[in-house]
């Protein structure tokens, strides 16, 4: 979602409580990275407040300048991460355009994030979304 279409998901959310809304990519700001990229940042933690909402971490390495473990993201990611709680703030790759290895897509989450719990890996990884949408993982 393009982050000049975010002001368009709390009405969303507000009037379609049980309308399940993911905000894709972080809700950045396109075509920028560090501070810029975020530059809504308050506007999209402000969405935490609505339970239907949640935040998908797509591409989040390509949001960085620096390289692996691209930790000028990571207060943003905290901030996220803080505001949602792991099973609303869910891991993406978009491989395709990253700066980085599959295996680093995914050990940023897995291993840089020193906040994230096993229990929080579990959900952010994969667990929270299958939560969120009702997705029967058992069989």
């Amino acid at each position: 979602m393009a982050s000049n279409y975010m002001s368009m998901v709390a009405p969303i959310a507000e009037k379609y409580p049980n309308l399940k809304l993911i905000v894709d990519h972080l809700g950045r700001v396109g075509g920028k990275t560090d501070a810029e990229c975020f530059a809504t940042l308050p506007e999209m933690l402000a969405l935490a407040k609505f339970p239907n909402v949640a935040i998908k971490a797509t591409g989040a390495p390509s949001y960085s300048s620096g390289e692996y473990p691209f930790s000028s993201i990571h207060d943003y990611l905290h901030q996220i991460y803080d505001s949602f709680g792991p099973d609303r703030m869910f891991w993406g790759t978009d491989i395709t355009r990253m700066p980085c290895s599959w295996k680093q897509c995914v050990s940023m989450f897995t291993e840089e994030l020193p906040w994230l719990s096993e229990t929080d890996k579990e959900l952010v990884m994969g667990e929270g979304v299958c939560q969120f949408l009702k997705w029967n993982i058992s069989e």
